[in-house]
Parts: structure tokens; C-alpha cells; sequence
């Protein structure tokens, strides 16, 4: 089971995307997390470089959605914390001897298998970090750490500079992965915005 293994945690997704309540109904907000889901795990179990995919969640149809594509799954039960749900997938993963851990949150809409391809081609060296951004650098929307476990997860307001720093005093090999599909990720009303002009500018 070595090389590079994804990540895809999610909340529930009856309750996903409550910031979008002033422009979305509740029915819409479910239809668009589980789309946005389908898309990331779509890119991700089609990349050649990727080992295997693993969701993590306390959501039992999303984890059944996952296992239709061939994932592994892991539930969680209560309230887990991000942070500490991905340390314990990432454990699993080092006790299947992957060789590392790339983290996509479920709401890449542009995402590609490419980009994921492209991130785990960025990992050479053995000691590997690389990380995409959101469009105002300030969150961490993709993360590939190699070897897994190399330094603790700290997602949150403001993560990306913190694994920056926790990847450099790890003496790992740091790569920024500049990419505009990866920056949008589906949060507030502009994001939606953002998403239909890249939709429309796609199909001219």
C-alpha cells in the first residue's frame, strides 16, 4: 500500500455550506456539498499517482458515496475535531505504509485529476511538503505531507503560513503549488460567483 494517499474529510452533509444560507436553500446546500464531493473524489481515484483515497467522516451516505468510488473509509463518531480526525486517518495510513498523505478538502469545484497528479510529482525528495493555497492565502486547500505524521495539522483562519512553518522546522523540502483551480474552494456568496464566471469562461 505505499505511495501517496489522499485524504477527504467532510461534515455532514445535511449540514455543509451554512454560509451559504442567505443565497441558498438547505436542499440547495446538501445538492452542492455532495456535487463538490463527487467532484474531488472523482480527481482524486482518477490520478495514476495516487496510491488510494481515504474519507474520513461521521456521515454514513457520505461514506457510502465514497466506497461506490472505491474508496476506504473511516467513520468517525461525536463531534471530532478536524485537526485530530486528520492526525488518526493520517496514523492509519502510515500503518498501511503509505509513503505519504495529500489532504483535499470536499469542495475543490475546479479540481482535477491533473492537479492532483501534479502535486504528488512535486513530492521527490523522501522529507516532502507541498501545499496550495485559497485565492486570499490565507487557508491551506491543498496539502501533501511525505512521510505522513511529519509535523501536526493545524487547519484553520491563517493555516497556511502555520504549515509553512511547521514544514520548514520539520527540515522538510517545502514546494508552493500556485494553482487557481485549487484557490477556489466554496465557502461565502462570492466564492459562488467566482465559480460560475470560471464555468462560463470554460465554455467559450
Amino acid at each position: 500500500m505505499s505511495g501517496i494517499w489522499v485524504i477527504i474529510p467532510l461534515k455532514p452533509i445535511s449540514s455543509a455550506k451554512s454560509r451559504l444560507s442567505q443565497v441558498l436553500t438547505p436542499v440547495q446546500r446538501q445538492q452542492l456539498a455532495e456535487k463538490l464531493f463527487h467532484r474531488v473524489l472523482h480527481a482524486a481515484q482518477d490520478a495514476p499517482q495516487v496510491a488510494g483515497t481515504l474519507v474520513i467522516s461521521r456521515d454514513p451516505r457520505a461514506l457510502a458515496i465514497a466506497r461506490d468510488y472505491g474508496a476506504k473509509t473511516v467513520q468517525e463518531s461525536g463531534q471530532p475535531e478536524l485537526n485530530t480526525a486528520l492526525m488518526r486517518a493520517t496514523s492509519l495510513i502510515s500503518a498501511w505504509r503509505g509513503g505519504g498523505v495529500l489532504i483535499l478538502p470536499a469542495d475543490l469545484p475546479l479540481i482535477t485529476r491533473q492537479d492532483v497528479g501534479d502535486m504528488v510529482l512535486q513530492a521527490r525528495e523522501s522529507h516532502s511538503v507541498v501545499i496550495a493555497t485559497d485565492r486570499n492565502r490565507d487557508g491551506t486547500n491543498a496539502l501533501l505531507v511525505r512521510p505522513p505524521g511529519l509535523f501536526e495539522y493545524t487547519y484553520g483562519p491563517g493555516s497556511f503560513n502555520r504549515h509553512l512553518m511547521l514544514a520548514h522546522a520539520a527540515g522538510a523540502h517545502v514546494h508552493i503549488f500556485e494553482n487557481e483551480r485549487l484557490a477556489l474552494d466554496i465557502d461565502l456568496p462570492e466564492d459562488l460567483t467566482l465559480l460560475e464566471q470560471a464555468e462560463r469562461a470554460r465554455q467559450i
